[in-house]
């Protein structure tokens, strides 16, 4: 036991553990300066009350499942539905907030106690694993929130004006796509949003699809999509705390009221200027740079590669869907659309370096693609006016620069990739020999 606990892996996410322990608690207590409920607090408190999002509890359970057999599936499914009838009926009785998902997360819960009370070697710890994982993915949107409700608190200034300048050299993409989709009429809008609104759907169905195996080989596999969600969720937060901006249908639209700098998106570009941070309201989250769902998007493309086709399509329609969205709703800006491809890329980089024990390669890609995420960002403070004086040198500089990110992640991820031998059909052994025939004799 004293030598596995010394094995790099193990010290690795025992680190991991305690640091995200760590994480909890400091939002907690941040949360609560401001009067507010943190995770933990509202994690807990929707073991009883209405949960914020009920779709988000059963995805988790479904998570959990992986690790059970069919019939342990049907049964627990079984419980958190009537665990959610029995609550449904006790708010309708008292006219409380109605939502389901408590039932879920009884499951979840319960199966912790199970793994711990009731299973033991490598079965608790597959148990564990999956509980862990399902509650992952809950933590992780409350986590979100917690973050988001932090950037209004302590960002009262944002940096949009340098973003939508720096913007001039893609061409504005928010200002066009958003003129689509008002043209798209009520189908193309809602079909957006759709989209747009169930990402972490998507995501579960592409990570289920990774993880169907595992009732059957006991094991997970080292990497999956999971993985790579809750990192990007993670980190980028922390991104606008350092660049908080709140999106051109806030900045430059109708929905900033007075804070807005004028009523522009979609219809008038955003004049050339000398940029400048701008005060804005305390109740809209700055989550624009880097954009996460431009980066979630393209984590669910990545992991639906090596799928089937129907969720190689669909990885592909949902990531094209979410940069219409993103810009077409006027959330996000085209810089911020690139930067997002490769904050995103980055991490699912650095995930699989560690699983390739720390390839040097994966190292280098990865301080690369960090260089290119910071001079990105950089570029777009310090020299937004000059990137829209030439657009004609810096547009084409960033899609290049994303291109190369790109490009050379599929470079290294084509070296992991396992080496396979063709093998050759024997051929059927004939009842007689063939006799050799002659060969002519080499001049």
């Amino acid at each position: 036991m004293l030598t596995a606990c010394r094995q790099p892996r193990v010290i690795l996410w025992a680190a991991v553990s305690v640091v995200a322990l760590a994480f909890l608690i400091a939002l907690e207590i941040a949360a609560r300066h401001y009067g507010v409920r943190g995770p933990i607090s509202n994690q807990v408190r929707e073991v009883i009350f209405a949960p914020k999002s009920g779709p988000l509890l059963y995805a988790s359970m479904a998570l959990m499942m992986v690790v059970l057999t069919w019939r342990e599936r049907f049964i627990a499914f079984g419980f958190a539905v009537g665990i959610d009838v029995v609550f449904a009926l006790v708010r309708w009785i008292f006219d409380a907030k109605m939502m389901f998902g408590n039932g879920a997360l009884w499951v979840l819960l319960a199966y912790g106690v199970i793994a711990i009370t009731r299973r033991s070697g490598r079965e608790r710890v597959l148990l564990l694993k999956g509980v862990g994982l399902g509650l992952l993915l809950v933590a992780g949107r409350k986590t979100g929130d917690a973050w988001l409700l932090i950037t209004w608190k302590t960002r009262p200034t944002v940096l949009d004006q340098y973003v939508a300048t720096a913007d001039h050299a893609l061409g504005s993409p928010s200002w066009l796509v958003g003129r689509l989709v008002e043209a798209s009429g009520t189908v193309g809008y809602h079909v957006l949003d759709y989209v747009y609104a169930q990402l972490a759907v998507a995501a579960v169905v592409v990570a289920l699809y990774q993880l169907r195996h595992v009732a059957v080989d006991r094991r997970f596999p080292t990497h999956h999509l999971v993985r790579t969600f809750l990192v990007i969720g993670l980190l980028g937060p922390g991104i606008y705390m350092i660049y908080p901006v709140v999106g051109p249908i806030f900045a430059y639209g109708a929905d900033g009221g007075q804070y807005a700098v004028a009523n522009l998106w979609p219809d008038t570009l955003t004049p050339v200027g000398v940029p400048q941070s701008m005060p804005f309201d305390d109740i809209t989250p700055r989550n624009c740079m880097p954009s996460l769902h431009t980066a979630w998007a393209t984590a669910i493309f990545i992991h639906s590669r090596n799928s089937s086709r129907f969720l190689r399509y669909a990885g592909t329609f949902w990531l094209l869907a979410t940069l219409g969205a993103t810009l077409g709703f006027g959330y996000h800006y085209g810089a911020d659309i690139v930067a997002g491809v490769v904050f995103a890329v980055t991490i699912e980089a650095g995930l699989r370096t560690i699983d390739h024990d720390w390839d040097r390669s994966g190292i280098r890609f990865v301080a690369y693609g960090t260089a290119v995420f910071t001079a990105m960002l950089l570029s777009y403070r310090f020299l937004s006016v000059e990137m829209a004086d030439y657009a004609w040198a810096f547009g084409p500089l960033l899609i290049l620069a994303m291109v190369s990110v790109v490009y050379s992640y599929m470079r290294l991820t084509k070296r992991w990739e396992p080496k396979t031998v063709p093998v050759r059909k024997s051929e059927p052994e004939s009842e007689t020999e063939p006799q050799p025939q002659p060969q002519p004799e080499l001049i």
